[in-house]
């Protein structure tokens, strides 16, 4: 487990005992081993993929150390111990968190500027991503209520939306051939796998709640054969069953199973149903700017 980013503020700080001026990757790297944190907890991604979780959190030990007064950045990127920072080392506290350094003005300020955090487990920039996941979840949820809702044909053009919308087909006039037609033989959908359209691939969409099994699957693969096809996509509203996972895994064809789950989340990323409702920026220093000429 990655150590919360209170547990590492004084490990942070014994690091830079000696008084030196240290990298904050070297310190990092230090404090790593120091808590003997696991090669797999370092490689932990923050959802949105910009950084590690360990990272994250070491700066912002060293940030809430900073803005008390107990760090200093003489450089970019270099950290160093201040004469405050020293003393309270004298003290051999048994830790330093969020409430020891309230004890500091400078800190007090600037967590009068910054809205309270709803645990003390995870950094600020964490507490956003963990509110933006938990929206994620809510909207993807309701997606998939509204899938449920719609009618067949609606729901085969909601699919043939999302395809488009990943870049198949190129465009709708050229995306679906056959949606909604009767005897269709197993197949509601054609659309281009490229814009030139190279191949094809042939879509069934069924807006059930019971799941899928192997025999529906089977039939979807015969109508592939029948028409000497060899790509597919299968996408429900439900779910698959094991069996009928299993047995596309054997296929010669390459056959694409997508459940409401799935689709639900196809949906969300490529803004089909669903709309930016607000827009937040989280920014940084650009520390560059600030270097001399």
């Amino acid at each position: 487990m990655v150590p919360k980013y209170e547990e590492m503020m004084l490990p942070v700080l014994q690091e830079l005992a000696d008084g030196g001026t240290r990298g904050g990757q070297d310190v990092a790297s230090a404090v790593a081993k120091k808590m003997a944190v696991s090669e797999e907890d370092l490689q932990q991604i923050l959802p949105s993929g910009g950084q590690t979780v360990f990272q994250n959190r070491e700066a912002w030990a060293a940030t809430y150390l900073a803005k008390a007064g107990l760090i200093a950045r003489p450089e970019r990127g270099y950290l160093k111990i201040t004469e405050r920072g020293l003393a309270v080392l004298k003290q051999n506290p048994e830790k330093i968190d969020n409430e020891f350094l309230r004890r500091f003005k400078e800190f007090q300020d600037f967590k009068a500027k910054t809205p309270a955090e709803s645990t003390n487990d995870s950094t600020p920039q964490e507490d956003l991503e963990k509110g933006f996941q938990g929206i994620g979840a809510s909207v993807r949820d309701e997606i998939i209520e509204r899938l449920h809702e719609v009618n067949p044909t609606r729901f085969e053009q909601i699919v043939i939306d999302v395809l488009v919308a990943m870049g198949y087909g190129g465009s709708h006039e050229d995306a679906a051939k056959a949606v909604g037609k009767s005897g269709d033989e197993g197949v509601d959908g054609v659309i281009n796998e490229d814009r030139l359209g190279l191949d094809t691939i042939y879509i069934q969409a069924k807006r059930w709640k019971a799941n899928i099994g192997r025999p529906d699957v089977q039939s979807f693969v015969g109508a592939l054969s029948g028409r000497h096809a060899n790509k597919g996509i299968f996408i429900t509203t439900s779910a698959f069953t094991n069996e009928a996972m299993d047995y596309v895994k054997t296929l010669r064809e390459k056959v694409i199973l997508i459940d409401g789950e799935r689709l639900a989340s196809l949906m969300f990323e490529f803004n089909v149903g669903v709309a930016t409702e607000s827009t937040y920026h989280v920014k940084r220093i650009d520390t560059d700017y600030f270097l001399s000429i």
